[in-house]
């Protein structure tokens, strides 16, 4: 038994052993097989996405990120709107969470679900809340790095 385990009632020992019998037991390689796949199409239009960029409108290999990942943001968020991200998401898992679309959907779906609170306290309000995180880390994690390189060049003369 665990430390947690000791520390557990006898009747809540019960409950745990009855509450493992009857857990669902959930198709891990599967699930990784899905989210692998359905992540791999969704880089794969981004893909085409910049290769259309760059060839269309004469973008750079250096250039053309930006427009891509807003480009992807945008259709996420429609698909989002239109209720067809969240089918996609619950077939493939954190298949469409870990690319930029994962982004666009949490800024959209926080939006979507205070809508009645008003455009200011409800959508402006709540929609930066997993995204302001993911903003915050992102900024200071560019800090650190752009400083650590700062030193290293410095020191090290790369």
């Amino acid at each position: 038994m665990s430390k947690k385990q000791n520390k557990l009632t006898p009747e809540q020992q019960k409950y745990q052993q009855f509450a493992k019998k009857r857990e669902v037991k959930r198709p891990v390689i599967k699930n990784c097989i899905k989210a692998f796949l359905v992540g791999g199409t969704i880089c794969t239009i981004g893909q085409a996405i910049s290769t259309f960029y760059m060839y269309y409108f004469n973008f750079t290999e250096q250039t053309v990120g930006n427009p891509t990942v807003a480009t992807l943001i945008f259709i996420t968020m429609l698909l989002t709107g239109f209720g067809v991200y969240d089918h996609i998401a619950q077939f493939a898992g954190a298949g469409t969470a870990v690319p930029v679309t994962g982004f666009g959907n949490a800024v959209i779906s926080a939006s979507i679900e205070h809508r009645t609170e008003g455009f200011v306290l409800g959508v402006g309000g709540n929609m930066f809340k997993l995204a302001g995180s993911v903003i915050l880390f992102g900024v200071f994690s560019a800090f650190i790095i752009a400083l650590v390189k700062t030193i290293l060049i410095q020191w090290g003369g790369l």
